[in-house]
């Protein structure tokens, strides 16, 4: 599996995501950290992002892991179609209990030794592959719970990534002030994080 992780949006070298495909470019956009707003801006957010990745000469397509809770083999049975996803911002959270509950991250899991496959995304889309979520909750409310999503908190990460990641630090974002007591969180905690200034990507074009 290839990484390309970014602060913000697709960063200031995009092109180096494009680079990151083989022959299939078809990419699932997941923007299901954003399920807390209402439909029609995650609407308009979808095809903003559908919009970038298009301007690539990628070939995006909207996959809402709502669909699948309770069916991790049918939506096992349609990621083998995609190269790779595009994981947006919003509510690490949230999107990490979407995850769960479609089994996207068992899925995720059994891509990693294919070293075609491409995960990309920003902000919350990457916070959640590290082992924990401890410190993100200074910047995201875990309580958040849309329809249909179960309440319970998920602390752990996916654990693709041994570390923990900061973006928008020192950057013009909002959040910006609130990643600063995440690090200060990371670092009374002794937990191994990577900060990203929005711009910023980290690439990992090799088997992770």
């Amino acid at each position: 599996m290839k990484l390309y992780l970014s602060s913000y949006r697709l960063g200031d070298s995009p092109e180096k995501l494009a680079e990151l495909f083989s022959a299939n470019k078809k990419i699932a956009v997941i923007a299901n950290a954003m399920d807390f707003v209402n439909e029609s801006d995650r609407k308009d957010s979808v095809q903003q992002e559908i919009n970038d990745l298009s301007s690539l000469g990628l070939s995006p397509k909207d996959l809402d892991l709502r669909k699948y809770f309770g069916k991790e083999q049918e939506l096992k049975e349609k990621i083998i179609s995609y190269g790779g996803v595009w994981v947006r911002g919003g509510n690490t959270f949230v999107l990490r209990r979407a995850m769960y509950q479609s089994g996207f991250d068992k899925v995720l899991k059994e891509k990693v030794n294919d070293p075609d496959f491409v995960y990309s995304g920003y902000s919350a889309g990457i916070c959640v592959l590290s082992n924990t979520l401890r410190g993100l909750d200074i910047v995201d409310n875990p309580k958040n719970t849309p329809q249909r999503y179960k309440p319970e908190i998920i602390w752990n990460g996916i654990g693709i990534i041994d570390f923990s990641i900061a973006p928008h630090y020192k950057s013009d974002h909002p959040e910006s002030g609130l990643v600063n007591k995440t690090v200060e969180y990371f670092k009374e905690n002794k937990i191994l994080f990577k900060t990203l200034r929005d711009g910023e990507a980290l690439i990992v074009n090799e088997n992770v």
